[in-house]
């Protein structure tokens, strides 16, 4: 069997947002949420999966809206979820927005304020969104500034999923939540549905509707488009990234010349007082900035790398870093095991 990418537009959408996909979103919800406890009693797509035909920059990310019921208090909540997989400029901006948008705009006009519904906007990103943060899942509400304390409210709350950070094997997986993330991850390697995998018959199911022999001829048409566009845009973003590479690493050697010749011109004035002063002033300047040169070259090329590389950590893979930056892969585990 041959799987979808599931972080890819459209297939996300067919596997958790069709009419037939309830129970799978939410076990989905469920772990992802609320943490494996079967909190969601039932839920409503708002809007039900249509297989896009128009591309463009949607193409980069993908809504789901559904309107869930709690078991237990019988609350109803709206959730956005959201699968992104680039790092656009003001994505984080966009997240904000729709949820304040979501949140304002279920009431009409003279509505009263006590009918609004809380919203939850969950971000699966397939890039590393906080690398000060070392779970895969994190959660924010309005808190206090200085206190921490809660606001009394808890009407908003943003949820971000980090894939990269999910690092388990299929060995490892024990809880429903790694399964899921394990599918997000890895189901487009998979040759077949894993038996630790394929006992959650939700994720069976998303196996399933993830197959392609599943697919009509337009959504394999529509599924591969969607891969061309985000290789095309994830392209571009290399290519930027390391023109701004190479310029910085061109200041960074230039910053290092200017203090290489310092200290040559320092190390050789002391040197030719040292044979004495005439000859060894023109011998040690000559031998003091062929030295500094060398040095700054070397210093002020590594440092620049250096400061490169650490900013790339967790956003592009270890062979990306080393052919922008030019470090060894030696030098970036090293780099690597500095940072934890």
């Amino acid at each position: 069997m041959i799987f979808i990418n599931p972080k890819i537009d459209f297939a996300f959408k067919k596997i958790f947002g069709s009419e037939d996909s309830k129970d799978i979103l939410i076990s989905f919800l469920n772990a992802l949420i609320y943490e494996a406890q079967p909190v969601i009693q039932d839920l409503e797509i708002i809007n039900p999966y249509v297989a896009p035909k128009i591309r463009g920059l949607k193409s980069t990310y993908l809504d789901i809206k559904a309107k869930i019921i709690e078991a237990e208090t019988g609350e109803q909540r709206t959730v956005i979820i959201e699968m992104q997989v680039l790092n656009i400029e003001g994505f984080e901006k966009r997240i904000l927005y729709n949820a304040a948008k979501s949140y304002s705009t279920q009431l009409g006009s003279g509505h009263d304020y006590s009918l609004l519904n809380p919203v939850i906007a969950l971000t699966i990103t397939d890039f590393v969104m906080f690398p000060e943060l070392g779970n895969v899942i994190s959660k924010f509400i309005l808190k206090e500034k200085d206190f921490l304390i809660d606001y009394p409210i808890y009407d908003i709350e943003l949820i971000f999923v980090e894939l990269p950070k999910f690092t388990k094997e299929l060995s490892d997986l024990v809880t429903i939540i790694d399964k899921w993330l394990y599918f997000m991850n890895k189901a487009r390697y998979l040759d077949d549905v894993p038996e630790v995998m394929g006992n959650i018959p939700e994720i069976k199911k998303a196996f399933y509707i993830a197959n392609q022999a599943n697919l009509t001829l337009d959504e394999l048409d529509d599924q591969e488009k969607s891969e061309f566009f985000i290789q095309d845009q994830r392209g571009a973003v290399t290519k930027a990234v390391k023109k701004a590479v190479k310029q910085a690493l061109r200041e960074g050697r230039e910053q290092g010349i200017r203090q290489g010749l310092e200290q040559g011109l320092e190390q050789g004035l002391e040197q030719g007082l040292e044979q004495g002063l005439e000859q060894g002033l023109e011998q040690g300047l000559e031998q003091g900035l062929e030295q500094g040169l060398e040095q700054g070259l070397q210093q002020g090329s590594r440092q620049k790398a250096l400061e490169i590389a650490k900013k790339m950590l967790n956003l592009m893979d270890d062979r990306t870093i080393c052919d922008v930056t030019g470090l060894s892969l030696d030098e970036l585990t090293a780099l690597k095991i500095s940072e934890q």
